[in-house]
This record gives C-alpha cells, sequence and structure tokens, in this order.
C-alpha cells in the first residue's frame, strides 16, 4: 500500500512537470509562469515553500517537546504574521513595482531599485551561500520517517527526493512547481487533519491528552505544576524568539517575497491572501499543536540519543499502514515543494544576477534558461551531498541549520526591502549594513557560538534578533549617509501613482 501510493505521487509530479515544459521557454516563463499566476496557485505555493520537513519533523517536535501545547502560537504566529500581514503588507506593492522595474529576483529588485549592480551581486552571494544549508536540512526530516515506513538506507532517500525534484522543475519551471505545490498543499491539508486525529485519538481523545500532558512534569525545565498545557509555557521570552524568527522571517526570504512577483491581478492578491492565511493556520497550527504533545510519548523517546528530531517519527510509528503511507506523503510533498522553490530562487539569482553581464557576456534568453536548469542540478546535487555529510558526521540538526539560514537571508533582505518598497529615504549604505550586519552575526554564531551572550547562543534567537536589529539599523543608516538620487526614487515610485480603472463597489467614483 505504501509503495502503490508514493508510485502514483511520483508519477503525477513528473507528469505535471512535463506538462508544464510550453511554459518554460523563456526566462519570465521558467522563473515567474509569466506573471500569469492565480490566487489558488500563488497561495499554495507560498504556503507549500514555507512549510517542509523542517517544520514538521525539526520545529514541531523540538519546540512543541520544549514549551508543550503552548508551542501553537508559532503555528498562529506563522498563519497571522508570516502569511496574512505578509500578503497585505507586501503582495501588492512587491507585484507593482517589481514588475515595473522589471525585476524577476531580489537581487535584482535592489540593483534596479537603487541603481545599484553591486548590491545585485552581494545579495546573490548571501543568497546563494545561506539556502544551501536550509537545502540539505530538508533531507534530514524526510529521511527519519522514510526509516520509520520503509526500514531503507538514508542514502536512498536523498537519492529518491533530489532526482524527481530535479525532474519537474527542470522541465516545467515555475508553473510545474506551482501546480505541484497546489496538489502538495491539499495532500498535506488533509494528511495533518487526519495524523491529528489519530494520535490524540490514541491518547484517548484531546481532554484525555490534555489532561495527561498537564500531569507531566520535568524539574529541569520548570517546578510549576502543569506547564506543558499551559498557555506560555516554560519559557515565554524564547517562545517569542522562536515566533518571530518563522514568522516575521517570510517577509524577507526570497523564495517567498518571490512569489508576489508572480501573481496574476487585484483579485489574485485578495483571494490569495485568506487561502494563504487558512492554509498557514491548518498547516503550521496543526503542526505545532501535534508536537505539543510529544512528552505523552515519554517513555519511547530518547531525546539525548536520538535528538528532537526523533520525537514526531516516535509519535507516528505506532499508526496504521495507511496512515504512516500518508504521512510519508504529506512530509515528502512539503519537502519536495520547499526544495523545488529553493533551487529556482538560487539557479535564478545566481544566473541573472550574479553570472549574466559579469561573467558572461550577451546571455540571451534560451541560454539563460538552459543555464538555470543545469544550476538547478548542480544546486540539488550539493544540498545532497551535505546532508549525506551533516547525517554521517552529526554536525548539527534540523532546526539549527534552518535557523542560520532564516537569520542570515531575513535578517539581511527584510527591512531593506520593506522599506524599500514604502520609503524614500532608503538608501544603499543602509542596504549594505543590514547585509553585512546580519550575515557577519549568523557566521560568528556558527563558529564562535559559546563567546554569545547566552540569550543569543541559540541561532533561531540570533537570527530574530538580526530581523528586528535591521527594522532599526536601515531608518537610522538611511538618516546619516548620502540621500538616494530624487529622479530615481520617483520614477521608482511612479507606478504606485499610475492611474487604473476599477469597478465603482471597489472606489466610488467623485
Amino acid at each position: 500500500m505504501k509503495i502503490a501510493m508514493l508510485v502514483i505521487y511520483f508519477g503525477v509530479m513528473i507528469a505535471i512537470g512535463l506538462y508544464c515544459r510550453k511554459n518554460a521557454t523563456d526566462v519570465d516563463g521558467f522563473v515567474l509562469g509569466g506573471r500569469a499566476v492565480g490566487p489558488w496557485l500563488t497561495a499554495f505555493a507560498y504556503g507549500t515553500s514555507y512549510f517542509s520537513a523542517v517544520v514538521f519533523v525539526g520545529y514541531a517536535g523540538q519546540f512543541g517537546w520544549k514549551y508543550g501545547i503552548a508551542s501553537t502560537w508559532i503555528g498562529l504566529g506563522n498563519a497571522v504574521i508570516g502569511s496574512l500581514m505578509a500578503w497585505v503588507i507586501l503582495g501588492r506593492r512587491t507585484r507593482i513595482m517589481t514588475q515595473h522595474l522589471d525585476a524577476k529576483t531580489m537581487p535584482q529588485f535592489f540593483a534596479e531599485r537603487f541603481s545599484s549592480p553591486a548590491l545585485k551581486i552581494g545579495a546573490s552571494v548571501i543568497i546563494f551561500i545561506f539556502l544551501i544549508p536550509y537545502t540539505a536540512s530538508l533531507y534530514n526530516g524526510l529521511s527519519r520517517l522514510f526509516g520509520m515506513a520503509f526500514n531503507i538506507d538514508y542514502s536512498v532517500c536523498i537519492l529518491l527526493m533530489a532526482v524527481l525534484t530535479a525532474v519537474y522543475v527542470i522541465a516545467g519551471g515555475y508553473m510545474a512547481t506551482a501546480i505541484n505545490d497546489f496538489l502538495q498543499g491539499l495532500i498535506m491539508l488533509i494528511g495533518i487533519v487526519a495524523v491529528i486525529a489519530a494520535v490524540i485519538m490514541s491518547k484517548g481523545g484531546l481532554m484525555a491528552a490534555l489532561d495527561g500532558l498537564a500531569r507531566v512534569s520535568d524539574a529541569t525545565v520548570s517546578d510549576t505544576p502543569g506547564i506543558f498545557a499551559s498557555m506560555f509555557g516554560p519559557d515565554p521570552l524564547n517562545l517569542f524568539f522562536v515566533v518571530v524568527l518563522t514568522s516575521l522571517g517570510t517577509w524577507g526570504l526570497p523564495q517567498m517575497v518571490q512569489k508576489f512577483y508572480a501573481i496574476k491581478n487585484e483579485k489574485s492578491i485578495q483571494k490569495g491572501t485568506v487561502i494563504s492565511t487558512l492554509f498557514a493556520v491548518v498547516i503550521a497550527g496543526g503542526c505545532y499543536f501535534l508536537g505539543g504533545f510529544g512528552r505523552l510519548f515519554s517513555d519511547k523517546i530518547d531525546i539525548a540519543k536520538n535528538g528532537f528530531d526523533s520525537v514526531i517519527p516516535t509519535m507516528l510509528s505506532g499508526l496504521s499502514p495507511f496512515m504512516i503511507a500518508l504521512v510519508v506523503i504529506l512530509v515528502l510533498s512539503a519537502s519536495m515543494s520547499t526544495l523545488s522553490s529553493l533551487v529556482i530562487a538560487s539557479s535564478s539569482t545566481l544566473t541573472i544576477d550574479f553570472l549574466k553581464g559579469h561573467f558572461i557576456k550577451n546571455m540571451g534568453e534560451k541560454k539563460q534558461v538552459l543555464l538555470m536548469r543545469i544550476l538547478i542540478v548542480v544546486f540539488i546535487a550539493i544540498s545532497a551531498i551535505l546532508a549525506l555529510v551533516q547525517y554521517k558526521s552529526s554536525v548539527t540538526f534540523i532546526a539549527q541549520l534552518m535557523g542560520v539560514s532564516w537569520g542570515a537571508l531575513a535578517g539581511a533582505f527584510l527591512a531593506p526591502f520593506l522599506y524599500a518598497l514604502y520609503s524614500k529615504k532608503v538608501t544603499k549604505a543602509a542596504c549594505w549594513v543590514c547585509f553585512i550586519f546580519s550575515s557577519v552575526l549568523m557566521i560568528l554564531n556558527m563558529l564562535v557560538r559559546p563567546s554569545f551572550p547566552a540569550i543569543m547562543q541559540s541561532p533561531i534567537n540570533s537570527g530574530a534578533i538580526a530581523m528586528l536589529a535591521g527594522l532599526v539599523i536601515v531608518p537610522i543608516v538611511s538618516a546619516f549617509t548620502r540621500k538616494p538620487d530624487k529622479a530615481l526614487v520617483d520614477e521608482a515610485f511612479a507606478c504606485y501613482e499610475k492611474p487604473t480603472s476599477v469597478a465603482q463597489k471597489t472606489a466610488l467614483g467623485k
């Protein structure tokens, strides 16, 4: 049953990739789907890129164990801040200005917005360096579940996921990714609801499970009775940093923001906002809610030996073969959708922003698309090799890899991108300071973590601080550095003032 479900799933993914080949003949089609992607596809592409095995296995397991049922706040933060507010604050303005500047990637946006090719190269280098460890982290969580379900070697899991993702992304580009994301999103929605119900029922129902969680005690964490069933858990401050990193972080991640470049029209933005938010409530809220009950299975879990990544697989190991197959496909869907989004962002950035015009002159549309396809293979291969090295050497675990990547990328780009959409006062110098501050902070966090203050030793906390610091750094540096050229800025912001006709129900006439 499990193998048959996987074979059908893989067949559909590849078929969609081959079907979408006609939409991936030029750069705009390959990278953005021709900027004609509707609300359902865009919202699901956003959501499935957001939530992967890193969230389902790594974060849900780790933070559910640490904070109990209070970890559900992380999922709700993802829905409200990471989805709803991101769409409302960034969606429309991103779509308008990126089309006006003819920017297909985030580095290209910085280059055109600030008339600075150097900013484009700097941003593309940061993306290349910090997206790779994130892609490597995707395989790890998946391998745990494949090992549980099929008892097969980790290297087989990596090879399978890498090859299948490469096939449909290379064939159909962004449109194939978006359609596959929609189907994968449906699987994730059905799967997470079914899994939560099955796990909770295995502990006697919701009230019995909550009662059992309230009876769990851990003197090393807190002496307060029932702390793991409380509203804010044993460590509200660190819980807050996790919410900031995983929610606000999406505002600065290239693979997430790029979804707004491709959306079709105003109606699609309005619908997409609602769909994306509801999707996040179910998927993220459900994952962290499920992880909150991890300590009910403490008799089967050895954190010291197997780490936090073993929590969720252990919780699911007692389910029926059908449910385990559904879980495997659920997490496979989440991981492949995120991996496809990451490799498209990486390959397009390296081709359009780094190689084109700087190292390879006169690169036509077909040559750019061919190079992006080659680089997709390269990136997937590198991430797979890193995943194997990480697994065999036990360098770190999922949450750390993701925390470093998200902290560096979102810390570097969130504030400059957000302010550049809304303010004419942002300067190139402010962008550089933010880029360098966040990148250096997260690199130092990896290399000399014990030297950091206690609150910042966690890469998650450091990443959250990098994002929040950027929101302060950019306006302060902009106030004391050379002002941008007025004509350049006015031309960039002219797109917002362009007249457009709408129905009277949207806006009253004179």
